[in-house]
């Protein structure tokens, strides 16, 4: 049988992979992210004793699987939630901590979680925390960076120390504001004034920890000249400039009939990146930067007209009551729904052009999905436990199991030209935005261990029903490549599959064993991830 594609892999074109990619991102007052999800008070998953201890309310079933997933990074405390949140509010004995009005998100935050709860929860992860300031208050912002990591003897460090952590935290990453150019956030303001109030804050941040790493905010949808600005102000006492990128799906309505445009969605994803490189370093020059994918993921949007979505103690949402009512447009984000297999193939469409832009003159760096823990996460918690959801099993094959170098992947493959949805950006009418493009039915990620023994290739298979069969070639040559190779397998026989608390394998990431390659190819399965691991010793 002849090969419908071919995977040409290059050893002599290489980058490195940044592991600060897999990151993750939890945001305070957000739906079951923190209080229910990785901090339940009482609750007897949950660590207890002394109440005067950080961790004291930490999930320890939610701590099992990040431990097991591994988490290079995890920004905190937002997100929106930003905007509004003073850091003082959220230290101190939990009982004394002001209870306030919470304006991103419309709730109550008890502030029962704050700095040191995510400081503990960090170590026991074993995780690097991003911590995010509003920017709106020079003096809040040094006093934070005091109190996590000042190793003198003043006020701050004495509260650090009575509250439970004598040492310095050591917090390395910072960032400065969050979505400042838009209005829902409290405090926007123009680039001008923004990036102002960037640079005061670097500078004395700084001034405290000379160590530290900033991450200003950027912006893709930049007709108004926003990243030119920032760039031009603060470009030198920066690190790395921020942006996000959200997909969208009407699964919930459209069932099947979406698949195809969920896994399209990460061509959006890439251009929009290389875009977004492109333009930074045009304006930066010769200053090193790199940018920071620090909000990310895939929303499934339903109409307003359905019945609020409430969470199931299975982990999904609880069933409703929807004919009759209407189904267009769809705006509402439901952060209750399930991850499903079509979500995992788009995630690993992201990764592949994460690799990919990483050997780019302004790579990305780092990139944060939203969220960790339930609210569309990777993990999912209820009160009778917690359970790793579909897409958990890309970010442990994508991080575990391949190499850390990136090798050029040349992929000739059948294809759809089809309208790809350009994220959840909407037309006047409210219906999703497109461009035409053509949808390869492979994207593949070559990677190479650091020794050069093993070389692993990551393979989606977007087509709904077909498997496809590919040859593989290595530096030109369709002999140099071991006829054996160790297999895992990311599948189910449902597109929509999802993992619950009582059906927690549904979609799994499977290991194959050894397979045997025949003339040098191999046949992917429809609705797939595939990683081929050939020794090359």
């Amino acid at each position: 049988m002849t090969p419908a594609a071919t995977i040409d892999i290059r050893r002599d074109r290489r980058h490195s992979i940044d592991p600060m990619i897999y990151g993750h991102f939890l945001e305070s007052a957000f739906f079951g992210n923190i209080e229910g999800g990785v901090f339940d008070e009482g609750s007897p998953l949950a660590y207890g004793g002394d109440s005067a201890l950080a961790r004291n309310g930490l999930r320890r079933d939610v701590i099992e699987l990040c431990r097991e997933l591994g988490l290079p990074v995890v920004r905190w405390p937002g997100g929106n939630f930003t905007s509004a949140y003073h850091w003082e509010d959220g230290v101190g004995p939990r009982n004394s901590r002001p209870r306030r009005l919470e304006l991103a998100w419309g709730s109550e935050e008890s502030n029962h979680f704050g700095t040191d709860e995510f400081l503990a929860w960090c170590a026991e992860v074993g995780t690097e925390p991003y911590l995010a300031h509003s920017c709106r208050d020079v003096e809040e912002a040094v006093r934070w960076v005091e109190y996590t990591n000042y190793g003198g003897d003043t006020e701050y460090t004495r509260r650090r120390a009575r509250n439970g952590h004598p040492a310095p935290y050591g917090v390395k990453y910072w960032g400065l504001g969050n979505e400042v150019y838009g209005d829902w956030q409290m405090g926007h303001r123009s680039a001008a004034a923004y990036a102002a109030d960037a640079a005061e804050h670097a500078r004395f941040m700084r001034a405290v920890d000379p160590s530290l790493k900033f991450i200003a905010v950027g912006k893709t949808d930049d007709r108004d000249g926003w990243t030119e600005t920032v760039l031009g102000a603060v470009g030198n006492q920066i690190d790395y400039l921020s942006f996000h990128l959200y997909g969208a799906t009407t699964q919930l309505i459209d069932g099947d009939a979406e698949y195809a445009a969920i896994v399209a969605q990460s061509l959006y994803f890439e251009q929009q990146i290389v875009e977004y490189s492109d333009l930074v370093g045009g304006i930066a020059g010769d200053r090193p930067l790199a940018l920071v994918l620090d909000e990310w993921n895939i929303r499934h949007v339903e109409p307003t007209t359905w019945p609020e979505p409430q969470p199931s103690d299975d982990g999904g949402t609880v069933a409703r009551e929807v004919d009759g009512l209407a189904t267009r447009p769809a705006h509402r984000v439901n952060r209750w729904s399930p991850r499903t297999l079509a979500d995992a193939l788009f995630y690993a469409g992201v990764f592949h052009a994460l690799h990919r832009a990483g050997g780019r003159e302004v790579p990305v760096a780092m990139a944060n999905t939203v969220n960790l823990l339930n609210a569309n996460g990777v993990i999912v918690a209820r009160p009778g436990g917690a359970v790793r959801a579909a897409t958990y099993h890309v970010w442990d094959l994508y991080q575990n199991h391949l190499g850390p170098i990136a090798l050029a992947a040349d992929v000739r493959s059948p294809g759809t030209l089809t309208a790809v949805r350009q994220g959840d950006e909407r037309d006047h009418h409210g219906e999703f935005r497109t461009y035409p493009a053509t949808v390869p039915d492979l994207d593949v990620s070559a990677t190479q261990t650091a020794d050069g023994d093993s070389l692993r290739i990551a393979v989606i298979n977007r087509h709904r029903d077909t498997a496809i069969r590919a040859g593989l070639n290595l530096d030109a040559s369709r002999e140099a490549l071991p006829t054996r190779a160790a297999a895992k397998q990311l599948t189910a026989d449902d597109v929509l599959a999802s993992n619950s608390l009582t059906a927690p394998d549904t979609v799994s990431l499977r290991d194959l064993g050894t397979v045997e390659l025949t003339d040098a190819s191999y046949d992917f399965p429809p609705h797939s991830i595939t990683l081929l691991s050939f020794d090359l010793t």
